[in-house]
């Protein structure tokens, strides 16, 4: 277990209130998918468990469980959706891990031979461009 508090006030939570706005890709009872805002390639997005769970260190496993379906699921429409050659998945743990919002979330990537990550700059991205391949990654699904 982790020893630091999770935050309800964290801009996952603050998302799945209802009180933010994101493009969703998907949801079930258990996770919700979105596009990443700062994305790192074209088709970048998420999935985070409904459940309040900090990181990997203190989330239940059938939320973890239901969490990995749903990045299996994803990971399969957005490689569909762009066409790409594979999918990067990444997931981080504490601070010191490069965890920077504090809500378990797991990265999906496509990814296109020869190209790299772009790097994380902290700008958000064109909204009408997200919305395109959130389209895109939803009739993929």
């Amino acid at each position: 277990m982790t020893s630091a508090a999770y935050d309800n006030d964290n801009i996952f939570a603050r998302i799945l209130r209802g009180e933010l706005p994101s493009h969703k890709l998907y949801e079930d009872a258990d996770t919700f998918a979105f596009m990443d805002i700062m994305p790192r390639g074209d088709g970048h997005c998420l999935v985070i468990p409904k459940k309040p769970s900090r990181n990997i260190l203190d989330v239940d496993a059938g939320s973890l469980a239901a969490v990995m379906r749903t990045v299996q699921k994803l990971a399969r429409a957005a490689k569909t959706a762009f066409g790409a050659d594979g999918v990067t998945i990444q997931q981080f743990n504490e601070k010191a891990g490069g965890q920077v919002v504090f809500h378990l979330h797991v990265h999906i990537i496509p990814r296109f031979d020869g190209v790299a990550l772009r790097p994380h700059t902290g700008e958000m991205a064109d909204q009408t461009m997200l919305a395109e391949q959130a389209e895109r990654i939803r009739a993929a699904l």
